[in-house]
């Protein structure tokens, strides 16, 4: 009994290995009615059937230009598959330094198990999509401001990514491992869970928070030079949205988080050349301020808004406004209806601003001119009039040279990225 079992296995596993063997011949040179189709596989990669994690790999353009039926503009949405597409969180950069690339997160290589996200790269000369970390992806991703590079934690280890090196190699097909292309700056203590990346402006060195609970965070600082890292401050309650000034080195703008309203939402802190740290509230709030979403505005000014989306609320003026953060000085750049103003931008020289609404309208203002606004891009939100959706935050961003702005957009898909410019029609 045991023999023909042992003869049946034998013979079904011969079965089996030819079949799939004849399965690879198959797949591997794709011939049908005497047809090679193989040089056209490429295809597969538009809406990535099979979701392969493959370091490096590159994916045609999807993008597909609209003139918004309202404003006119022309809008260029980059992504459009069936993924999750995000780009980077507005108080960080998205492009890489030399502008050729705008750096993205998609679920497209993930599965119904991993529930994932990897970084991408999208040329902005082809938009060509090019995947640039793999596996544990890391945390906290954080481009250059001076150099194309990346810099995350993949757990307790701090990385820089060499952009340069690998989109070359993508481009040439010649990829090789993922620690091909990373330097190992530094590694944080094992008691310690870095979160809330922010890069300094001489790219010397990061800040970033930890969490003990609901109520008490810290901020550390990682040197590159020596790898140390130092605790620089303690505060009771949880830090979010750390980010360091990209003009001015040694200066992180955070908040209190709470998921929503806090006491005091806006906080800065200054750690200079002796390592002396000073920190402090910045526009102190009133009872009914809801302050939101900051962001820098040049080295010496950001921008904000308090929200008036409440009846309580409007007991205050609410709006977008911007701070200088030597003088206090106060300046108001004017309000919306439906609920107001939510996220902010603004173009390097602070001329220009963009703001967001609830329901999915991008707006240009002049900075000095409360007067001089447009409708840039519209129905990005479309059945939202409240914050609280599940629909894209529509995060715009500027580029560096002040001619493009990048949102998030669930107009196609639950999240897209889209691409227009600032001025339309010059």
């Amino acid at each position: 009994m045991n023999q023909q079992l042992i003869r049946f296995g034998e013979c079904l596993a011969a079965v089996l290995l030819g079949a799939v063997s004849f399965i690879s011949t198959e797949i591997q040179a794709q011939i049908i009615n005497g047809k090679d189709y193989s040089g056209l596989s490429g295809v597969y990669h538009t809406f990535d059937m099979a979701g392969d994690d493959v370091f490096g790999q590159r994916f045609p353009a999807e993008n597909f230009s609209y003139v918004d039926e309202l404003t006119g503009t022309n809008v260029n949405a980059l992504t459009t598959s069936r993924h999750n597409n995000s780009k980077m969180y507005q108080t960080h950069p998205q492009w890489t330094a030399d502008g050729k690339y705008v750096v993205i997160t998609s679920d497209r290589t993930s599965t119904h198990e991993k529930r994932d996200r990897q970084a991408y790269a999208i040329s902005m000369d082809n938009f060509e999509i090019t995947q640039i970390t793999t596996g544990d992806r890391g945390s906290d991703l954080h481009l250059g401001w001076h150099t194309n590079a990346a810099y995350l934690f993949r757990g307790n280890r701090l990385v820089k990514l060499n952009l340069d090196e690998l989109l070359a190699d993508s481009e040439k097909g010649e990829v090789g491992e993922p620690e091909d292309y990373e330097d190992l700056l530094a590694t944080v203590p094992d008691s310690i869970r870095p979160s809330g990346l922010g890069l300094d402006a001489n790219e010397n060195r990061v800040f970033f928070s930890r969490g003990l609970g609901i109520d008490k965070s810290e901020i550390y600082c990682v040197d590159f030079e020596s790898g140390e890292t130092t605790k620089v401050l303690e505060v009771p309650f949880r830090i979010g949205h750390l980010q360091s000034n990209p003009f001015v080195t040694g200066e992180v703008m955070y908040c209190w988080e709470t998921g929503g309203d806090s006491p005091q939402r806006m906080w800065y802190m200054k750690v200079d050349e002796n390592g002396k740290v000073n920190n402090r509230a910045i526009y102190e709030e009133d009872p009914n301020d809801w302050v939101t979403h900051e962001v820098f505005m040049g080295p010496d000014d950001i921008l904000f808004h308090l929200m008036g989306h409440l009846d309580r609320l409007q007991t205050n003026q609410t709006g977008l406004y911007s701070l200088n953060i030597r003088t206090n000085k106060l300046t108001f750049h004017g309000q919306t209806g439906t609920g107001g103003f939510w996220h902010c931008n603004a173009t390097p020289d602070r001329k220009w601003i963009v703001t967001d609404t609830f329901d999915g309208k991008l707006y240009r203002i002049n900075a000095e001119d409360n007067n001089d606004w447009a409708l840039l891009t519209q129905g990005h939100r479309g059945i939202s009039v409240s914050p609280f959706t599940s629909e894209a935050h529509l995060h715009p961003s500027v580029s560096p040279d002040g001619k493009w702005v990048l949102i998030n957009s669930s107009r196609f898909t639950e999240s897209d990225v889209l691409l227009l410019p600032l001025f339309p029609g010059k």
